[in-house]
């Protein structure tokens, strides 16, 4: 459905409207979960389906949803509104996450001592680390999905999603020290 409806799009803007219709929740929970603020998601979500009405004529169809086109230039998006304002990311975790995270890094063991430590732990990531992490375990997105959000290759995808992981556990066990 969406190949032919983007073909039509980029055609005669008006056949966009499904495709807004069809992703603007998801990209505006997307975006609500990095800002934490309704009004500015709003306002970034706008942006994000302006921007892919603009840039439809680049979009390229090659077999990825097209929703994560729209994921990346949200991620844009909401790195440009962080630098624009000075402000910080919110992370947003709920006890789910948090345990898939979890059980990523340990397996079963200490899951509630995580549940309470991992949000400073996350505070601690770079913005592209913190990307990789929500979009895989938060969001529950396939490496091949989250390659084609970052503009990078699956099998990067899945060494950097690992790397961080790697991260977290230690700053776990950092912060297990400190304590």
């Amino acid at each position: 459905m969406d190949e032919e409806t983007i073909l039509k799009a980029k055609d005669d803007s008006a056949a966009f409207r499904p495709l807004y219709e069809k992703y603007y929740r998801s990209i505006f929970l997307f975006v609500l979960h990095r800002t934490g603020d309704k009004e500015v998601s709003a306002d970034i979500t706008s942006q994000v389906f302006l921007k892919a009405l603009l840039g439809l004529e680049k979009y390229q169809i090659r077999g990825l949803p097209f929703s994560s086109w729209l994921y990346r230039i949200a991620i844009n998006e909401c790195n440009s509104f962080f630098r624009k304002n000075n402000t910080a990311r919110m992370v947003m975790l709920e006890d789910q996450h948090a345990t898939r995270v979890y059980q990523e890094m340990f397996g079963d063991s200490l899951e509630e001592e995580l549940k309470h430590k991992l949000p400073f732990i996350l505070e601690k990531l770079k913005p592209g680390e913190l990307h990789l992490i929500e979009l895989r375990f938060l969001e529950g997105r396939a490496f091949k999905e989250i390659a084609e959000i970052l503009n990078i290759t699956e099998t990067y995808a899945k060494v950097r999603t690992y790397r961080v992981l790697d991260k977290l556990k230690k700053l776990f066990i950092k912060h297990e020290r400190k304590n």
